[in-house]
């Protein structure tokens, strides 16, 4: 199996197989879900109900990282937050097939939340609230930081490496990185420590549903070590929004107001990793499909502008 693409010959045939070898026993029906780091589908099951099948990007994620995660939403979920958790089989959640790593949810559907809504973020902050209480009981061991390593470093490396960024805007790259990147550490110096949990990770709109009975929460693929903040500020445009946030949060949690000095930081991070993972992902056919605008220069005069205008920010 190529990890340049490593779903290539991820059929439906073999997407079918392996529901039907975990005994949930497809009916035919297969919808491809939105999804890039993985494959996601809903498959129909004889009974009449539905599953959805992820499977896991070769390589990204160790077994046990898997677990974790694993373990993360089945204790979340226990204590009543709603956070969809995989279905076990024998005991297992973490499933083979065809030499695919792949997991069974159930199917949750829903809509975006209304993030207008002051109701609705006040409710949001409650769960995340939640969230991080049980998220800061223990610690990830297998799993990744959120840190200048793993969002500037690597990703820019990647960048670098790749033939999207034209060859005459290397430098310009390499010094907005250069500059992002110093200004990241300085700002985590001046806000001092910062407590680290286990966090979604990816908490923005697209993994919130919202149905009549409320929301649930959706792919902790992205969880990680990291600052409280960093699921709260994606769901926030405006101070308004964030305290609605943190007025339902403080509900059920203490929030440490300095990491709100952060919020600059950790999006300029995401900008940076952002073209990093699409650099890195190009040899998948699904990311030039998805992403054509990576494959023109003016992007990347845009992005290393951005890049300029969040180290301006901070």
């Amino acid at each position: 199996m190529s990890h340049a693409a490593p779903y290539a010959v991820l059929s439906p045939d073999i997407v079918l197989a392996a529901v039907d070898a975990a005994g949930s026993w497809s009916d035919g029906r297969l919808l491809t879900l939105n999804s890039y780091e993985n494959r996601v589908f809903q498959v129909g099951l004889e009974d009449g109900g539905f599953v959805v099948a992820k499977f896991y990007r070769p390589g990204r994620w160790s077994d046990d990282a898997i677990l974790e995660e694993h373990a993360f939403a089945q204790e979340l979920a226990d204590a009543e937050i709603p956070m969809v958790a995989p279905l076990a089989f024998d005991g297992r959640t973490l499933l083979e097939h065809a030499g695919f790593r792949y997991a069974l949810y159930p199917r949750r559907g829903g809509r975006a939340p209304s993030l207008e809504s002051t109701d609705q973020l006040e409710w949001l902050g409650r769960l995340i609230g939640r969230m991080h209480g049980i998220g800061s009981r223990e610690g990830f061991h297998d799993r990744a930081t959120l840190d200048r390593a793993s969002m500037i470093d690597t990703p820019a490396r990647a960048a670098l490496a790749s033939p999207l960024l034209p060859h005459h805007l290397g430098n310009a790259y390499r010094d907005a990185v250069t500059r992002v990147d110093d200004a990241v550490a300085n700002r985590f110096e001046a806000v001092g420590p910062v407590r680290r949990i286990r966090l979604h990770g990816d908490c923005h709109p697209g993994n919130v549903l919202w149905t009549d009975d409320g929301p649930h929460f959706v792919d902790l693929d992205d969880a990680r070590m990291g600052p409280a903040v960093q699921d709260l500020w994606m769901l926030a445009a405006d101070d308004a929004m964030f305290d609605a946030l943190l007025e339902g949060y403080g509900q059920f949690r203490d929030f440490d107001p300095s990491e709100l000095a952060l919020v600059p930081a950790l999006r300029a991070m995401r900008q940076v990793h952002y073209a990093g993972w699409i650099a890195e992902r190009w040899n998948d056919p699904a990311f030039p499909a998805a992403f054509p605008f990576a494959a023109e220069p003016r992007w990347w005069e845009q992005h290393i502008a951005d890049l300029h205008e969040a180290v301006d920010a901070l």
